[in-house]
């Protein structure tokens, strides 16, 4: 009995920390996809986002409206836009996929940037982060498709302007979300196996001028939960990382030394997000088969990154 009334007249513990601004709530905006990933803010203001399927997606927040913008996309995943305004994607295997890093250019060309390393074909080249020279960071793990694997490792790489690319680490076993910290000295990246035995991470890399990396350093552990697919920054340094599933799917916020500050849950599990709007306090979430968007406190970090 003293027990039960101990634990009534304790108080309830807090709920967990949302980042949501006063007035917003999560907002369904589109949900005719297949597996929705990789959001981007584009120049002109629309989210333009891959439909896995095998097109790349386009959202206009002034009409609501969503278009496809590129079909077939290679059976793109992650974007980004680079200082230039290109469309920068990572085309993954499967049926249709090209196993590459493209550049969609202004007028639409689409042109290879990579899509080998050794002289070997990628595995199938899943997001990317960007840094202020213009070096595009990527993952190349193998979750789905029969192409034979000519690369026997799943590794992080570094496109650098002038076309060479550089295996950035070795000691990752399956790598897929990962970015850039606001002051350009750490790469976050998730390590995420679907394997019972395997890893599932949120580890951090010094980042040097030079586009190497230091020693690797664990901020989070999920344990057997569902690790993180994608992630993007705030302005303050706070890494905003989709993942989870079921209760514990939503978007999860963490300090750069790991420490978990809050949970958004989502209606769907989600996949990746980006920060968006002329405040940058606009957080666009693709989740199942669905595009989602809400307000936080909390403002993104530059898109792209400036010296």
């Amino acid at each position: 009995m003293l027990a039960l009334l101990v634990a009534l007249a304790a108080p309830a513990a807090d709920p967990p920390h949302t980042f949501v601004a006063p007035g917003s709530g999560l907002e369904k905006l589109w949900s005719d996809g297949e597996f929705t990933e990789g959001p981007a803010e584009g120049p002109d203001g629309c989210v333009y986002f891959s439909d896995i399927g095998n097109r790349i997606m386009k959202f206009d927040p002034k009409t609501k409206k969503t278009s496809a913008f590129r079909d077939p996309s290679g059976r793109s995943n992650g974007l980004k836009f680079d200082a230039k305004g290109r469309l920068i994607a990572c085309e993954g295997a499967n049926t249709g996929g090209n196993r590459r890093i493209s550049v969609t250019e202004k007028d639409g060309a689409v042109k290879t940037l990579a899509d080998k390393f050794g002289g070997k074909r990628f595995n199938s080249p899943n997001d990317l982060t960007l840094d202020a020279k213009g070096r595009v960071y990527f993952s190349d793990p193998r979750y789905v498709g029969d192409e034979p694997r000519e690369l026997d490792h799943e590794s992080v790489y570094r496109v650098d302007p002038d076309g060479t690319v550089t295996r950035v680490m070795t000691d990752v076993r399956k790598p897929n979300g990962l970015v850039i910290a606001p002051d350009g000295k750490t790469l976050y990246v998730s390590d995420h196996s679907g394997e019972a035995t395997g890893s599932r991470a949120l580890v951090a890399y010094p980042l040097n001028a030079d586009g190497t990396v230091g020693k690797r350093r664990v901020l989070h552990d999920f344990g057997k939960e569902r690790g993180i697919d994608g992630m993007t920054v705030a302005a303050d340094g706070t890494i905003v990382a989709t993942a989870g599933s079921k209760a514990a799917g939503g978007v999860y916020f963490f300090a750069p030394d790991g420490k978990k500050l809050g949970f958004l849950p989502t209606q769907e599990d989600p996949n990746n997000c980006c920060f968006a709007g002329a405040d940058r306090r606009t957080l666009y979430i693709t989740a199942g088969r669905s595009l989602y968007r809400v307000t936080l406190t909390l403002a993104g970090a530059p898109a792209v990154p400036k010296e």
